[in-house]
């Protein structure tokens, strides 16, 4: 089967959009399959392009197997409405015009968050007269609302009329959660045509190691317990939570003992070391993204995973992907986040849940895995144990498998018109 992917996140970036596509698309080259990714050049989340990149109007490379096609757009860092949505306009545009010079494809992917490059899928899909797949990762613009980069409430009621749209014109839509397939069923989306493959992790790449010795010299962190936040540091995430809590910590008898490390980039990074230095908060540490292949190096620093995104009911619908990392690593979570990944938590026994926003909560937790060693132990059991349940290459075969029941659905629609 011929698969053209669109997204504008992809390796060398590291975030979960170009984890996931580069895992499946591999995964689907393993199968036998021939996969064609087109995106843009990596610059993400700084709007820097990488370093051996260019920003050209057309380029080709391979990657494990996967040939990739990269084209123009306009890069600008991960913050600022007008620039970013030129951003994403810019890649909806160029995407479209070089799948034109592609050979037809039997099925295209598009992926979310920002869905235009949904867009971008559904106008190929009828240049190319190939069906679409929309991959949904965030219900998007209600993502954008919920974080209040958006107010106006006649755009917010046109970009959700072009979602709708999106939706009903492809042939089948691959949410990665279930509250989101619930979401769409009760917009009228027809469940039939709606699959759920959630994110999941290498377990090639991710599996419980011993601290890195030369990352604990280096950061200091020597008879320290670790709490640590690996990912992007934007305006969804209320990261100022985990420096309430920092600040609650410093002032125990034995506050010294612990470390919060924060590794990423993000709109919200500068905010952040600004408000640590206000506050003085010498018990917090802020690295910069690293590589994918030296994530694992830094998760194995920590003694919990802390997951945290803002209070609000659109985020009880999402599963952050580091959640399958952290149980892969054998890293016991301190998780707060309500709804449906808190459910993955509780139901594992991989971490405790706290209330979003709740710095006290968390403490408390931080101080509870820290002086519980049974407690400790037995969720880094649970973890290793659970993480195989979310094994991506499994994923990649049941979200294939979506794939192809598209293609051959529209093997027997030609047939029965041609």
């Amino acid at each position: 089967m011929r698969i053209l992917f669109l997204s504008d996140n992809f390796p060398p970036e590291v975030n979960a959009p170009a984890s996931r596509t580069h895992e499946h698309c591999r995964a689907w080259v393993a199968a036998g399959n021939s996969v064609t990714v087109i995106t843009c050049a990596p610059n993400f989340p700084r709007g820097e392009v990488f370093s051996g990149y260019r920003n050209r109007l057309w380029s080709r490379e391979e990657l494990d197997g996967i040939r990739v096609v990269r084209v123009w757009s306009y890069i600008t860092a991960n913050e600022g409405q007008l620039r970013r949505t030129l951003d994403y306009v810019s890649f909806m545009v160029s995407a479209t015009i070089a799948a034109l010079f592609l050979p037809r494809p039997d099925v295209i992917v598009a992926t979310s968050p920002q869905f235009f490059t949904a867009c971008a899928g559904f106008l190929t899909s009828r240049l190319k007269r190939a069906p679409y797949v929309f991959e949904l990762r965030d219900l998007w613009p209600e993502s954008i609302k919920a974080v209040g980069a958006i107010r106006g409430t006649r755009l917010l009621r046109a970009l959700e009329r072009l979602e709708l749209f999106l939706y009903r014109k492809a042939a089948r839509v691959v949410a990665v959660t279930h509250s989101f397939r619930n979401n769409l069923v009760r917009r009228g989306i027809d469940p039939g045509r709606i699959d759920v493959v959630t994110n999941g992790v290498d377990l090639s790449r991710f599996s419980p190691r011993p601290r890195d010795a030369a990352l604990v010299a280096q950061l200091q962190l020597q008879g320290k317990f670790v709490a640590g936040y690996v990912g992007t540091l934007g305006m969804a995430h209320g990261l100022e939570t985990i420096l309430e809590a920092a600040a609650r910590v410093r002032q125990w008898p034995d506050g010294e003992r612990y470390r919060f490390v924060l590794l990423g980039e993000g709109a919200r990074k500068q905010e952040l070391v600004r408000r640590a230095a206000d506050s003085r908060l010498d018990n917090v540490l802020f690295l910069d993204s690293v590589p994918k292949s030296e994530v694992a190096r830094y998760w194995s620093l920590l003694d919990v995973s802390i997951i945290h995104l803002r209070r609000d009911p659109l985020f009880e619908t999402v599963i952050p992907s580091k959640l399958f990392e952290c149980m892969a690593m054998g890293i016991p979570i301190l998780h707060g986040v309500a709804g449906e990944s808190a459910d993955i938590v509780n139901r594992h026994g991989v971490g405790l849940v706290f209330e979003p926003g709740n710095a006290d909560q968390l403490a408390v937790g931080l101080r509870r895995l820290a002086t519980d060693a049974a407690l400790l132990v037995s969720m880094r059991a649970a973890c290793v144990r659970s993480a195989p349940e979310y094994d991506r290459r499994h994923l990649a075969d049941r979200m294939l498998e979506s794939l192809r029941a598209v293609s051959r659905a529209r093997v027997v629609q030609e047939k029965s018109t041609g």
